[in-house]
């Protein structure tokens, strides 16, 4: 992997996500520090269990939830695989809240706010995750 920095984030430096790279240099784009934070939280939250193959534990499950009808019960789930996902995974944070805002429900879609703070840094973020329910939704005027 190649940098143009020779700084090491003590938060942690990775590859951008979806991977870019650099039509001048042809390195790959990378991030550090809260982004590098941010963008592994995304990660962690689209994969599905057994989907990486040297971390087959890795991973968060929420395509379970896709197509069931969203109730307490249901919302319940989705907090409750997001918190451990996060607390089993990501070491650098301390987890706040996981909330759901069903705000655009009739849409097929509920955001997933997760609120933590950096341990390192004792700097608080928040996170606003767009999960759809639908797999895929035609709007015709």
């Amino acid at each position: 992997m190649a940098t143009t920095d020779n700084n090491l984030s003590f938060l942690g430096r990775g590859w951008s996500f979806p991977p870019t790279f650099s039509k001048t240099t042809r390195e790959v784009a990378l991030v550090a520090d809260e982004e590098d934070i941010k963008e592994s939280l995304e990660i962690l939250l689209s994969t599905t269990i057994g989907e990486r193959f040297l971390q087959p534990e890795y991973g968060c499950n929420l395509d379970n939830y896709v197509f069931e009808p969203m109730n307490a019960t249901i919302e319940t789930s989705i907090k409750i695989a997001v918190k451990n996902a996060i607390l089993l995974y990501e070491p650098r944070l301390r987890l706040i809240s996981v909330k759901l805002d069903t705000t655009f429900l009739t849409e097929g879609r509920a955001d997933i706010i997760v609120e933590y703070d950096i341990i390192t840094t004792n700097s608080r973020f928040n996170l606003v995750y767009p999960f759809y329910l639908n797999e895929a939704n035609n709007k015709t005027a």
